[in-house]
């Protein structure tokens, strides 16, 4: 059950899921939701999402990965900062666990996570990071997975 934390592209990633900072509604958006959309094929990952929305704040679900050198997709929506006194840390935990969990039942070896809420939701950088590093070290070790977990950010600051 290996993790790491590495600097890079996260749709370049050759794992079996990439996950998605999705919003509720599972539609293309700014920042890497956008930029997985525009790799895996627009349309294609578009049509798959509109059969799967809505989702609730902290849930997941999976799709193909279509263009993506990923066999899968998994989105989950992470939680807006609103203070950290809503809620954000059990929801943005959720969002790496219900992750990791859909990841096992669908027989997935490896997985790249991007910080999620970490851009356009406003959740602080480094709380951000230490919810993830948190939830997926947790899960990790409560699990029987062998799953290969990388944690993917596009610059290291």
């Amino acid at each position: 059950m290996p993790f790491s934390i590495v600097q890079g592209d996260i749709t370049k990633q050759r794992v079996g899921a990439i996950v998605n900072a999705a919003n509720t509604g599972l539609l293309m958006g700014g920042g890497v939701c956008g930029a997985i959309f525009r790799a895996a094929g627009e349309r294609e990952l578009q049509a798959a999402c509109d059969k799967l929305a809505p989702i609730q704040t902290g849930e997941a679900v999976i799709t193909p990965g279509f263009a993506l050198p990923a066999n899968y997709v998994i989105h989950t929506a992470g939680p807006v900062w609103q203070g950290g006194s809503h809620g954000e840390e059990a929801l943005l935990g959720s969002c790496y666990r219900e992750s990791l969990r859909l990841a096992e039942e669908n027989g997935v070896g490896s997985i790249a996570f991007p910080l999620i809420s970490s851009g356009i939701y406003g959740y602080p950088r480094r709380a951000a990071l230490d919810v993830a590093e948190n939830a997926i070290r947790d899960y990790l070790s409560e699990s029987e997975s062998d799953i290969d977990v990388r944690l993917v950010l596009l610059s290291v600051d």
